[in-house]
């Protein structure tokens, strides 16, 4: 597959999440949530887990406005959540934020766990739109930070 190609399927990838997002609306009683905002272009996005008894995550919904790399990597970044442990869900966003940012990934750690994630790296190529694509993990890592996400 030629690089145009690439660009293309990546493409579709962030149009069909921003166009049908998965897991939008928020939980009724959720154990964890958090909101973020990027006051420079609007984004919005509230995040909502449900933790199951072992820890891990059980449910996740959100709900956000804004533009497509935003809401295509929250919809992309609730699929990937499930069953996740928080402490799986640390690594995930640790190894995003990385490719992100160009840096080594976390020791262990490949660009393949991302799966369709990985249709955002194109977006490091405009500076400007890398914290519209973070939005929704910056929103994660506060939601983690709470006390209720460590259970045991």
């Amino acid at each position: 597959m030629g690089t145009s190609d690439l660009d293309d399927l990546y493409a579709e990838i962030i149009l069909d999440h921003y166009r049908n997002p998965r897991n939008t609306g928020l939980l009724a009683d959720p154990d964890l949530q958090a909101e973020g905002f990027n006051p420079f272009c609007g984004d919005r996005v509230v995040l909502t887990l449900a933790l199951g008894a072992d820890g891990g995550v059980e449910r996740v919904g959100f709900e956000g406005e804004g533009c497509s790399i935003s809401q295509a990597s929250a919809s992309i970044m609730t699929e990937l959540l499930k069953g996740k442990s928080v402490q799986e869900a640390h690594a995930l966003n640790a190894t995003f934020r990385a490719l992100m940012a160009d840096a080594e990934l976390p020791h262990g750690h490949t660009p393949d766990e991302l799966g369709e994630l990985t249709a955002l790296e194109g977006v490091k190529r405009f500076p400007v739109r890398i914290k519209c694509a973070l939005l929704p993990w910056a929103t994660l890592q506060d939601a983690l930070a709470q006390p209720g996400a460590v259970r045991g």
